[in-house]
This record gives C-alpha cells, sequence and structure tokens, in this order.
C-alpha cells in the first residue's frame, strides 16, 4: 500500500451510527465496515483538503490564469506542431 500521511497506522474504536438496514447489508455481503468507512473518510478528507488549498491559492491561480493569458505559453516557440 502507498504511504498514507493521514493513516497513524494505530486503530482507535470509534461510535458511529449506520442505518440498521445499510448494516444488515453489509454483513450479509462480507463487507468489512471498517474498510469501507475508513476508505470514505480518506476520500472524504483529500477532497476538504484539495477545496482548501484552491480556495487558499485561488488568488494566486487567477494571478497565473491573467499572465498567461496576456503573455501566452513561455515554450510557444520549441512545440513541434
Amino acid at each position: 500500500m502507498k504511504h498514507d500521511p493521514i493513516a497513524s497506522g494505530k486503530r482507535k474504536a470509534v461510535n458511529v451510527s449506520i442505518d440498521t438496514g445499510i448494516v444488515a447489508a453489509a454483513r450479509e455481503a462480507g463487507v468489512n465496515m471498517s474498510r469501507v468507512s475508513e476508505d470514505a473518510l480518506r476520500v472524504a478528507i483529500k477532497a476538504a483538503q484539495e477545496a482548501r488549498w484552491r480556495e487558499d491559492n485561488a488568488h494566486a491561480i487567477e494571478g497565473w490564469n491573467r499572465w498567461y493569458e496576456k503573455n501566452g505559453h513561455p515554450l510557444e516557440m520549441y512545440r513541434a506542431w
């Protein structure tokens, strides 16, 4: 498994409320609810971190986009087509 900067390698028991029908279906299907929950949390955390990064850097990104629109691609002269 790739390095996960979020994971500590330790496990902690937590209480969550999940619809009883989903719990029953997961158990019947042999789905590891802890693993699925961890995976879903990783996805949600990464999306939240990326959204925060875009928000924090929006001003700089807009500035670079304006520069690019004004000046064009800096390596345009080296394009092969």
